[in-house]
């Protein structure tokens, strides 16, 4: 059979029953190897080869437990070396933000040169973060952090295509999102609020009192908004305010009125930032009592007297602890791990936990860990993966050495997910309805073929980039998905072995699916276990 026609064949062969149900019959309580299966699916970004065989004979509960404590977890020894030699990630914000601030000052002198610098520094910005965070997806045996890393910075996000935040990214992941993931929200509510890359995403950092002087905020920030118009330098903006209360903490139609995104918008005016500040002493947050509106604000029922940031903190105080804010929390958290549509009673359980535990995310999570519904049949392979889960729980089932990984940036880009790329606050979705369509199987099938065949370029690593040439060439490698065409090129790595990779995925595989693959030519197995719906399930 020729190669290039691999593709085809997998797709007509798999796709002829799309998504079969891979549930447990109901009534039967899971085997330790499905319930290891599912763990592993859920907690983690699937199985690499005898991660299946190790939770089974710890069992589940242990394995959930050291998950939920993930200090005790070391790193492995290549991970941490290869962490630490991604220099733009290890920067401060300062250092990273002063750079790209003089590359753009420079760039204003329409220099030729500075441009491709920019592009340069850009380019390798994006690139090491998304680096930092696919291996550390792929290897970190801490895999419910990195799991919870997904979630929240989701829940939380900022989009790295927008202005400075193309320099702020890596510090808002690192900073803001990654140490809070399993403690408390109000920390991380904190934390994501007064990070440099949410002020500017949502442009809080413009957002004064109306009486406020545009001249002050020009001085302030003149260098990171050069030749704004005035009139965005003074007076109100919402979109900060809007969003932390209908995304970030209660929800939407949870009784708040358009006078409560106003008035908490006038509470968090002055919260911003200094670039000079930030580029000197790394001082990412600012509060600026002459951008803050002084007046008595009336909020969710309360009056609230003049007490400048301190506003905002109480503001970010009730947030955290609204029951609705408990209830959006627990719902999100059970649908991206039960559920497209969670079960009510297990949502009413975890916020429950939520408002006892004062908003600790571990102790929420062991409610939901801890719950039948977690376990039951129903739940086994009730989800769809995103196109994140699809490509990273893949790579780990390869483990196939992930050295280059641009072809893994291009595959989510080309099935709608760019790493860092959802521009709305709103974030990407988790659910089938937004991820299965035929264009998107057919995209993650040649992604599973290309994988499986050896030719993703996943063990050779990138060669320094130093040329605009180079430059985009190397994004264009990133953003794009590998064709049935690409197929046909020398492999860089051995072809994956279909039996071992079989024994990896264990029960995650149907019958169904087994016998199809069995029965069809040898060189297609492993193709045919990525690219089966099975696989897309978890």
């Amino acid at each position: 059979m020729k190669k290039q026609t691999i593709s085809v064949v997998v797709i007509g062969a798999l796709l002829c029953a799309v998504l079969p149900a891979r549930a447990a019959a109901p009534g039967t309580a899971l085997t330790p190897e499905q319930q290891a299966v599912h763990v592993l699916n859920r907690v983690a970004f699937g199985p690499k080869p005898g991660d299946i065989e190790r939770v089974t004979q710890m069992g589940v509960q242990r394995y959930i437990e050291a998950q939920l404590h993930p200090e005790a977890l070391a790193y492995p020894a290549a991970l941490t070396e290869r962490l630490a030699a991604l220099e733009t990630v290890n920067r401060s914000a300062g250092d990273v933000v002063g750079q790209y601030a003089e590359l753009q000052k420079q760039v204003r002198d329409e220099d030729e040169g500075a441009k491709q610098k920019r592009r340069l520094a850009v380019t390798t910005i994006a690139m090491q973060a998304a680096e930092a965070r696919l291996v550390r997806a792929i290897d970190s045996p801490r895999q419910l952090e990195e799991v919870m890393v997904d979630f929240w910075y989701n829940h939380f996000n900022v989009f790295a295509g927008k202005g400075i935040d193309r320099a702020l990214v890596p510090s808002y992941e690192r900073d803001a999102i990654r140490p809070y993931v399993l403690g408390s929200f109000r920390d991380l509510l904190g934390a994501t609020a007064k990070h440099p890359a949410m002020l500017y995403y949502l442009d809080n950092y413009l957002s004064t009192s109306a009486d406020y002087t545009p001249g002050k905020l020009r001085g302030a920030l003149g260098a990171l908004v050069p030749n704004a118009p005035k009139a965005k330098a003074r007076g109100l903006n919402e979109n900060f305010a809007r969003e932390l209360m209908e995304l970030h903490t209660l929800g939407v139609d949870t009784g708040y009125v358009q006078k409560d995104v106003t008035e908490l918008a006038r509470m968090l005016t002055g919260w911003t930032y200094d670039q000079r500040a930030l580029v000197r002493n790394n001082q990412t947050f600012r509060f600026d009592a002459q951008r803050h509106d002084q007046g008595v604000k009336h909020w969710l029922g309360r009056d609230v007297p003049q007490q400048g940031q301190q506003e905002g903190e109480m503001a970010l105080d009730v947030l955290a602890m609204h029951p609705a804010t408990a209830h959006h929390l627990s719902y999100k958290l059970a649908q991206y791990f039960v559920q497209d549509n969670p079960p009510p009673a297990l949502v009413d359980r975890m916020a429950r936990t939520y408002l006892d535990s004062k908003g600790d995310i571990r102790a929420v999570l062991g409610t939901l860990f801890a719950s039948a519904e977690f376990m039951a049949p129903a739940a086994l392979g009730a989800k769809f993966k995103t196109p994140y889960q699809f490509v990273v729980s893949a790579a780990r089932a390869s483990a196939a050495p992930v050295l280059n990984v641009a072809p893994l940036l291009g595959t989510m880009t080309g099935l709608g997910m760019p790493l860092y790329g959802c521009q709305t606050p709103d974030g990407y979705k988790n659910t089938q309805d937004a991820w299965l369509n035929p264009d998107a199987l057919t995209r993650r099938i040649t992604f599973a073929t290309a994988l499986a065949a050896g030719r993703l370029q996943l063990a050779t690593r990138p060669v320094a980039i130093a040329t605009p040439r180079q430059i985009n060439a190397a994004m264009d490698a990133a953003m794009t998905v590998p064709s049935a065409a690409a197929t046909v090129s020398a492999p860089a790595m051995p072809a994956l072995d279909a039996l071992q990779l079989q024994a990896t995925l264990g029960g995650a595989i149907s019958p169904r699916t087994l016998s199809t693959v069995a029965a069809s030519a040898e060189p297609l197995r492993a193709a045919m276990l990525l690219g089966s719906p099975d696989f897309m399930q978890h």
